[in-house]
């Protein structure tokens, strides 16, 4: 397997990232990790090998990230053309002149004059007064800013330099051709969510006609409700994909990551732990054989775990179609 995927505007990402999000505290989860453990964090995984760096200004840790940056360019471990960057536009600014000025307070917070890639975060939008998650508050917390112009802020912020490429998170099938009509700058890529029980192959097969590369977060399934019906127990706890593992000698978790990059996918797992980190990156010395394939195949049961439900009412929430 290749450890990075060309773009279709040439440049390569990194197949594996580590993900930030819940690593420290935000709207989502208020008692984890603090700024300083995510500033750790991301310095041993840039010793362990990582280059790729999945973060979002929703996430509260583009600080964090940055100051880990600069110390280990200090240190001589990496130069930042080394890195590859990611951020991404949260709701509340889908306006187009706010698109590039959210980019710029990103760049801000981790000291950097540009990100490798530039993300929508989500389709739906909420009005600049609005709360971050403005949850129960109705239809008077939406937006009507349409996404089509929030692309027009990324192509301007891809034009001045800020960012050197531009792509969508959370986007359906039919939000994504109507973004490649109007389009003067294709989206390289569409970030999910996808591990083996929402394998997400119809979604998969439409970006791979039209190049553009799906980054899969969530890769493991992980939920806060295992084992009940609407979250059935993640495969990374199927004492089948551990024996699958025992014949690589490798971990569960190596096997679904390892699988996932076999699909042409880019992974962005999280951890809090060195040894998860340090084991998440260590996947490409092992093919699994056709009969693993098919095992991990089976574990689809179509189960979404990042739903937004709370948002279904939005003109723009992209889960009402089946990709």
């Amino acid at each position: 397997m290749s450890k990075a995927i060309r773009l279709n505007d040439g440049f390569y990402i990194p197949v594996i990232g580590l993900g930030t999000y819940k690593v420290t505290k935000s709207p989502f989860n208020p008692k984890l990790p603090k700024p300083d453990d995510v500033e750790n964090i991301v310095k041993f995984a840039i010793d362990a090998g990582y280059r790729h760096f999945d973060c979002a200004w929703i996430h509260r840790t583009e600080k964090s990230v940055g100051k880990a940056i600069k110390a280990k360019i200090k240190e001589n471990v990496i130069k930042r053309e080394d890195l590859f960057i990611t951020t991404k536009l949260w709701n509340n600014f889908h306006r187009r002149k706010k698109v590039m000025e959210k980019l710029k307070l990103s760049l801000k917070n981790m000291k950097l004059s540009y990100v490798d890639l530039y993300l929508i975060h989500w389709p739906i939008g909420f009005n600049e007064t609005s709360k971050t998650v403005p949850l129960g508050d109705g239809q008077e917390a939406y937006s009507d800013v349409d996404y089509l112009e929030t692309w027009k802020g990324m192509e301007d912020c891809l034009r001045c330099g800020y960012t050197r490429s531009i792509g969508l998170a959370n986007f359906n099938s039919e939000q994504i051709d109507r973004i490649l009509r109007h389009a003067e700058y294709k989206p390289v890529i569409n970030q999910i969510e996808v591990h083996p029980q929402f394998s997400q192959k119809k979604l998969i097969q439409f970006c791979k006609e039209r190049n553009i590369v799906v980054s899969a977060y969530y890769p493991f399934g992980l939920s806060d409700q295992p084992g009940t019906l609407i979250f059935p127990e993640t495969t990374v706890l199927d004492d089948n994909i551990h024996q699958i593992g025992r014949k690589y000698n490798k971990s569960a978790a190596q096997v679904v990551l390892n699988y996932l990059v076999s699909l042409g996918l880019c992974v962005v797992p999280k951890s809090v732990s060195n040894l998860r980190i340090s084991e998440y990156i260590d996947i490409f010395d092992f093919q699994l054989e056709p009969e693993d394939v098919v095992y991990l195949d089976s574990c689809n049961w179509n189960n979404r775990i990042c739903t937004m439900r709370a948002f279904m009412d939005h003109l723009h929430y992209p889960f009402r179609i089946e990709y």
